[in-house]
């Protein structure tokens, strides 16, 4: 081996971080920017709520699409045409005008999921390509999360910051860390993992997959907008339902399916996979309801609620890592496990608090639940990963990443209608655009309380189930280093 053959998943590494922190300052940074955002373009709630849905909706429908392709093509490319694209959509997000009261920038927003999609799809396969020679793919996943943990605690900070200059710098900030990004994929990255010979693309199963996934997604998200008609929504559940019924049985009977579904017959990955979707769905929305509660009951302004969420990123930046190296020599069935049993014990702790509680309660509470998660996720892909054969791992990568945004979606869909169905518009707009609390309006906190403690108990159900899962897995034996497979 060449002496700088070593250096290369670190090199690997180093350009997958810029994109994970690339997308984490954003999210974080825009929830912050988004009541200026709608006071200047004119935007209803609604339009508002889309550009933070419709971003999740296209990464999730197109993640296991591009997966496949980065299969069939090779990574490299795709992922710095993700950089590509995030960047130029944030160039023109920037540019959006009041003209279109806020749905230019939900179509930008779309634009960027694009580049999300390739981006996430293709990060997690690159990290695990580079590693895998080395027998340390748990370190190189549990170093990635750094960057996503980083952007996290940064992202409320730059987003005030910038806010206060204009709320379209905060789309604007992502162009040169976006282009810096692209020009080092390109310069460092490498093909190490050649594609396909004469590949094939599954058509109708990509089209019936994205469509009909897209459909049941927006037909959930639109059950916490008691606006839409019921109709609207019953139709757009129903139609991608049935959309995703015969994507499976087109999926049965094609050489090349865009998705393997013979991937869940491996226990390791199968579990690992349901795992990741209990997981997020049990947490999916937990951010938003805190964003809420510290604006509402807490009375905090959106930026200060920001910067008190920041023990939950910083318990998950230090743990993360650390779980990742101990996964690479124990293995992920005991560590995956506890850190869903830290996890539920967190959300149960927030069932607790009120508009009274201390805030270093609270500080705690979130602690547990960001030190779980981190002690889950990266022993948790790194059995995912580890279980699947080189030229799957975009296909597998893709797959677990579309798991983790469709229970995100399912979460928030389940628990705003929970936590705001009760909740006066008025009340919810102040709170939204102004933060300062709803001492005013005691039937209105009890109400959202209330719904607050079920959200939370129904997530610490849901993530002992994904606990008791987790646990029937079968043993992740970590391989040695150049080891070709992990064994089950």
């Amino acid at each position: 081996m060449k002496p700088h053959a070593d250096r290369y998943p670190w090199v690997a590494l180093s350009v997958t971080t810029v994109g994970a922190l690339l997308a984490s300052i954003q999210s974080s940074a825009l929830i912050i920017a988004l009541p200026d955002v709608m006071a200047g373009l004119g935007a209803s709630f609604l339009t508002i709520m889309w550009v933070l849905l419709g971003y999740l909706l296209v990464t999730t429908a197109l993640v296991p699409v591009v997966g496949r392709l980065a299969d069939m093509f090779g990574r490299k490319h795709l992922y710095n045409a993700g950089f590509a694209v995030f960047t130029l959509a944030s160039l023109l997000a920037g540019f959006a005008s009041p003209a279109a009261r806020g749905w230019d920038l939900v179509g930008y927003r779309l634009l960027q999921g694009v580049g999300g999609a390739l981006l996430m799809a293709n990060s997690t396969a690159i990290v695990t390509d580079a590693f895998r020679g080395s027998g340390r793919v748990g370190l190189g996943l549990g170093v990635n999360q750094i960057a996503g943990a980083a952007g996290f605690l940064l992202g409320p900070v730059i987003g005030g910051a910038l806010t206060a200059v204009g709320w379209r710098w905060v789309f604007w900030f992502n162009v040169p860390i976006g282009l810096f990004g692209t020009l080092w994929g390109v310069l460092r990255l490498r093909q190490t993992v050649k594609g396909e010979t004469r590949p094939v693309f599954d058509w109708a199963g990509s089209i019936l997959f994205a469509l009909g996934l897209g459909a049941f997604l927006m037909g959930l998200s639109l059950v916490a907008f008691p606006l839409v008609p019921f109709t609207v929504v019953e139709l757009l559940i129903a139609g991608g339902l049935v959309l995703l019924a015969a994507f499976a049985w087109v999926e049965r009977r094609v050489e090349h399916p865009m998705m393997d579904l013979g991937m869940f017959r491996d226990r390791v990955f199968a579990v690992g996979s349901l795992s990741t979707f209990l997981n997020s769905l049990a947490r999916g929305a937990v951010l938003f309801i805190l964003i809420f509660f510290l604006q509402g009951p807490y009375g905090r302004d959106p930026l200060a609620a920001g910067i008190l969420m920041t023990p939950f990123g910083a318990a998950f930046l230090l743990v993360g890592p650390l779980s990742g190296w101990l996964s690479d020599r124990w293995g992920s069935r005991l560590l995956a496990t506890t850190g869903l049993l830290v996890s539920a014990a967190g959300l149960a702790g927030l069932a607790t608090v009120t508009d009274h509680t201390p805030y270093w309660a609270l500080a705690l509470w979130m602690v547990v639940i960001g030190g779980g998660s981190g002690l889950f996720n990266s022993p948790n892909m790194n059995s995912i990963m580890s279980h699947v054969r080189p030229d799957e791992r975009g296909m597998a990568a893709g797959t677990a990443t579309m798991l983790m945004n469709t229970g995100q979606m399912l979460s928030i869909a389940i628990a705003f209608p929970l936590v705001l169905s009760k909740i006066p518009e008025e009340i919810m707009m102040k709170i939204f655009l102004f933060g300062g609390g709803m001492a005013g309006a005691p039937d209105a906190l009890s109400a959202f309380l209330h719904g607050m403690h079920v959200a939370f108990l129904l997530a610490v159900g849901i993530t002992l189930v994904a606990a008791a899962v987790s646990f029937f897995r079968p043993h992740h034996r970590p391989a040695p280093a150049g080891a070709a497979a992990e064994q089950g």
